[in-house]
This record gives structure tokens, sequence and C-alpha cells, in this order.
């Protein structure tokens, strides 16, 4: 919050204008929808035109494009995205006119207090998967969640919705302790790893902030976490409450039994303090989506959902966008997409990969963010020696500059037979050139790696 002592509930009512910067952004439409149905008169602006700036028009609100002081109008507050800094004319143009300025995760949080039932997901990894699938088992409970996600889910056709019913569902991040703004009833903790170390001092203080939004949830509420992920277990010691756990390696509270594969997918009971809760078949691959499965079916089942709503929705869950996402057939090989960009993220995709029977398999990955790169190195290089062949493309800088002078060339050489591409272009025609029936190619990463597959696939005549 910037130049104003008031929370940002004290402006949220109707009949305020409130502009929010960065509109279009994939958290920002659905609280600009929000707000607008809780009476608010809501502008914004946004770099560029685009499906959701036309969305939000349909509705009646209105959207400038370009960030100019002026757009500001007669606004009473002012919303912003992460990726928007103090130098925006429009942020610098608030505080001279001495308008309020709050974070986005400021305002779902005080929105989230109007819901009896806030279910935050949070973890290192996982987080749009298992939102996801919370959102497929309350759409099957007819539960009518608001819902917002850091992906793109089919069955929403966007990554969010906004319902009418008395649960609102969020993908909950910890990068900048954004999640300790939020008020949830119901945490889900799925791991606890390094990562956003531009931000984090270390895993002990990355630990600290997951217990404190644990902190967050009130005594009648619900703690959940990984039983498995010794990270999790470690930020939740002697929390002072009970801790309501998910796992298949140890004891816990929810867990899978008579686990097997159908046509490579797992299929179990869901089985919670030694009874059956559902009989769950899961159209997604890997041991890693068993537990996501599980923490979602953990989440229904401590907000009293029956547990034929968390059959019917995983059954009919076949994952979010870019979460190994079919893209499309080139010369004999398949190519899927997947959005990991940390280690954890990486082993499980790639381990899950190698046992799906393909002949080769081919990784095209794009490093995301220079700290991240460097402070996970020798990580990294280990997991990307799993595939036949690894394309490293150039790191994708995302919200930083290369104060490092690191490289995806020097992941390259330490891991044997990879190759090095500094663009994106020269990553579709090495996938070209290499490509042959029998392969699951794989591009990987949080950046615009997929439109190497994409570029493939647009040649492929």
């Amino acid at each position: 919050m910037l130049n104003n002592p008031h929370p940002v509930s004290d402006y949220l009512a109707a009949g305020k204008r409130a502009h929010l910067v960065g509109i279009g952004g994939v958290s920002m439409c659905p609280l600009a929808e929000v707000l607008q149905g809780m009476g608010l008169q809501v502008q914004g602006s946004d770099m560029a035109e685009g499906a959701t700036v036309e969305h939000l028009r349909s509705l009646g609100i209105s959207v400038a494009i370009g960030h100019n002081a002026e757009n500001l109008g007669d606004c009473d507050l002012v919303i912003r995205t992460a990726a928007v800094h103090d130098g925006n004319p429009e942020i610098a143009g608030a505080i001279a006119r001495g308008i309020p300025v709050y974070e986005r995760a400021q305002a779902w949080g005080a929105i989230m207090r109007r819901y009896p039932n806030a279910l935050c997901v949070s973890g290192t990894h996982g987080k749009t998967t298992t939102t996801s699938m919370c959102t497929h088992i309350f759409m099957a409970a007819e539960a009518d969640p608001t819902v917002m996600i850091g992906g793109t889910l089919p069955l929403l056709h966007s990554g969010y919705r906004v319902g009418k019913g008395d649960t609102i569902i969020l993908e909950s991040c910890e990068y900048c302790n954004s999640f300790l703004s939020f008020f949830p009833t119901v945490a889900v903790i799925l791991n606890v790893e390094a990562d956003h170390l531009d931000f984090f001092k270390d895993l002990r203080d990355i630990q600290h902030s997951f217990r404190r939004f644990a902190e967050l949830v009130p005594a009648e509420g619900a703690v959940i976490a990984n039983a498995d992920n010794q990270g999790a277990m470690d930020a939740l010691a002697d929390l002072g409450r009970p801790v309501f756990t998910f796992g298949l390696d140890r004891p816990a509270d929810c867990t899978a039994t008579n686990l097997r594969q159908e046509d490579g997918r797992p299929v179990f009971d869901v089985v919670i303090r030694g009874t059956v809760y559902a009989h769950v078949r899961l159209h997604v691959y890997g041991r890693h989506n068993i537990s996501n499965a599980l923490a979602a079916a953990a989440a229904a089942w401590t907000l009293g959902l029956p547990g034929k709503a968390v059959e019917e929705g995983l059954a009919a869950f076949s994952g979010a966008g870019r979460r190994f996402e079919h893209k499309g057939t080139f010369h004999g090989a398949e190519i899927y997409d997947d959005y990991a960009h940390h280690p954890d993220e990486l082993h499980a995709l790639l381990t899950t990969a190698r046992g799906l029977g393909y002949k080769r398999l081919i990784v095209a990955f794009q490093p995301h963010t220079y700290s991240r790169t460097a402070k996970l190195f020798d990580r990294f290089v280990e997991e990307l020696k799993l595939p036949d062949v690894a394309i490293l493309a150039e790191i994708f800088a995302a919200r930083e500059q290369n104060t490092q002078g690191i490289s995806s060339a020097d992941l390259c050489r330490n891991i044997p037979g990879a190759v090095y591409c500094s663009t994106l272009d020269k990553a579709a025609e090495q996938l070209r050139a290499i490509a042959r029936p029998g392969d699951l190619i794989l591009t990987v990463g949080a950046g615009d790696i997929y439109r190497a597959g994409e570029k493939l696939l647009e040649k492929d005549v």
C-alpha cells in the first residue's frame, strides 16, 4: 500500500471508482469483474489490446491502452499488478494526487473476507494444477465457486470464473509474500522448496513465509499440508494447531490405496482417516498428480463436499493449460508443452515422461530468470541429463537484468550432448532437424518456449 493509512476494504464499496493498472492481466481481469459485481465503478489500463481487454469492454468497463496519468480520471483508488512499479506514470500520478495505491493481492485478500469459505492453494509448485482440480471438484458439486487460477483451465475457457456460491478458490503465490495479504479459511501447502531467491534470502526464509501463511487461518479453519514434503513439514513444525496431512510415502490423514495404472494413468481410492472417501480415475499422468489430487480431495473433504464430487470432478480433469498440454504431431513425433521451471517440477515431469514408452525423450528447455538459473544451477544440470536429447534456449529474463552474466550455454557445457540455441527460431529448427516417429518432444519453461513447438507445427506440411 502506498501513501494511505486505510485498508483497501474501506474503498471496496458500491459507488467507488477503482482504476486497475494492468487490467488485462490473468488475475486483474477477474478482479475487475468481481469489483464491478460489488457495485464499484471499474476502469483500467493495459499495454495492448487483447481478448481480455475486449471482454472487459463488453461488460461496460472502460480500458485505456497505454499507461498515462490522465487515465486515472476521478478514480478513488488504484490497484496494480506486481509487475507495475512506482515509476509507472499512473502510479506516480496517483501518488502526486494523493490517490491511494494498493497491490492486487491486497484487493483479493479483502474480497475473500466476504466468502465463508476461502480455499487458498499454495506451494512452490503444483499450485495451478491443484487449484484447477479443486475447481473441477467444486463445479461437480454445483457449489458455483469464484475461482482465480494462474493459468488457463479448459473447463472455464479462462483462468477464472465469478460465481455466486459461498466459496472462493485462489491460487496463492508466495513471491513477494503476496499470499500474506490473503485471508484463507483453508490453506493448502503442497510443498516448500528453494525458489524465488531473488526475493527470499534462503529456504529458511521461504519456510517462514509459508508458516506465516498458515498462521492466517482462523481456529475454525484448516491447514492442509503434504506429509511427504520435508520443507512443508519443517515450515509447520510446532504450529500450535492441528495440520491435516495428505501423502503417499509417509503416514497421513488423506492417502491413496489400491493404486494401479490403467492406460498409464493412475486409479486409486482416496482414504481419509481409514475410510474410503472416493474412487479416483485420473486423466493426467505422474505420481506428482496423485499427490495434487490428494490435496484437492483433502480440501473438498474439509469443506464438506461428498466423495462423488471428487470422483466426478477429477474424472473430468484433463490438465490445465501448459501443464503437459498436447500441442500436436510433427513427423510422427508427439509434441507436448509444460510450464515446469523449477528443478523439482522438471524432475516430476521428466521422470513421468520417461515412463510413457516413447522411443526418445527430447526436451527443449528455456530457463526462467537469471537468479533462479544461477542459484539452482547444479540441480538444473542434473535434471536436464534425464532426457535423451536436451536443447537449451536462452534464459527468459522475465522481470530481471542479467547481472550474473549467466547463459543457457553455461548449462549446456555441463550436460553431455546438450545443444544451445540462442533464439526460439533456432530451437524450433533444431527440433525440426532431429524429430522422428516415436519421439516425445517436450517444450518446457515458464516463458515463451511453447512458441518453438508451435513454430514446428506451423511448418508441418
